[in-house]
């Protein structure tokens, strides 16, 4: 049987994970309609529906669902076996997954000491967050937020997660906040992912949290940034925020902190652990962003 076409698998199992061929097709630099012309190509090729196509919406079908999961461990597993090529070969590859806020926040800011400490490891950063997958298979080192470690894989704790509230300067001069009390006052400003984290803070101050109103974003980062416009007062990781707090765009309002129970771990799977450029990245970030216990 002749295999189909590298090309038409890999816009297949883009287009299927975001159910949309436009999204694919951003993603792969063509056109929307080369998508479709690919994809259908390719149902042709295997004699078999992938997709259900209707007036404004896309499916897939059975068959599509299990292929997919099928290409995603194929295009993994490819990825990796090209990468490894180039360690054995030529230039180390890295492949690095952390959290979007944890990128912004602390990984940014200490890039180029990265690089610096490892001039020969080219290092690939996915910050695309993936609830079903801790660590995904084309990661070699993920950062995670997480209850407990993961089992199965090698899992270090960097710190625990905590929230504070925090608002940008220039709010408290148009009206200050003196006590707890006084954030009913004031728009609090929600992440998406944590919707309950205002209520159990205000019920550990014992708080009747009754907001002038609330605004919520889908991203950390998002939230952070409304709170340094002076849109209103934001949980703000008092970790992930240590720079904001320490160059004063962001100032701690209280010292009660919200205890989520959860914390970032960094985690790798044992084989990989015993790579040198592996081993290099994974020693830098403990260095960098463990605190002492």
């Amino acid at each position: 049987m002749r295999l189909p076409s590298l090309k038409f698998l890999k816009t297949f199992q883009v287009a299927a994970a975001r159910l949309s061929f436009k999204i694919a097709a951003e993603e792969l630099f063509i056109t929307p309609s080369a998508v479709s012309h690919q994809i259908k190509t390719l149902e042709e090729q295997l004699g078999v529906a992938l997709f259900d196509r209707g007036a404004n919406s896309l499916s897939l079908t059975e068959a599509g669902r299990n292929y997919l999961q099928h290409m995603d461990s194929v295009f993994a597993r490819l990825e990796s076996v090209t990468e490894q090529l180039q360690v054995r070969y030529g230039r180390g590859v890295v492949r690095l997954h952390i959290p979007p806020f944890f990128a912004t926040e602390m990984l940014m800011p200490k890039l180029s000491s990265l690089l610096e400490a490892q001039p020969d490891t080219d290092i690939h950063i996915n910050t695309v967050h993936a609830p079903l997958q801790p660590h995904p298979a084309d990661a070699d080192v993920s950062i995670v937020v997480n209850a407990a470690p993961e089992d199965g894989f090698d899992c270090h704790k960097l710190f625990s997660q905590a929230f504070v509230p925090a608002c940008a300067p220039q709010l408290l001069l148009r009206c200050p906040i003196d006590s707890v009390h006084d954030l009913n006052k004031h728009t609090l400003i929600a992440h998406d992912a944590r919707r309950d984290g205002w209520h159990r803070w205000a019920e550990s101050v014992g708080l009747e949290l009754r907001p002038k109103n609330i605004i919520r974003f889908d991203s950390m980062y998002a939230a952070a940034q409304a709170a340094e416009h002076g849109v209103g007062v934001a949980l703000v990781s008092s970790r992930l925020g240590f720079d904001r707090f320490r160059q004063g765009t962001l100032v701690k309002l209280f010292d009660t902190e919200l205890d989520t129970g959860e914390s970032y771990f960094l985690i790798l799977r044992p084989e990989d652990a015993r790579r040198p450029d592996v081993q290099a990245l994974t020693q830098w970030l403990l260095e960098e962003f463990k605190l002492a216990a």
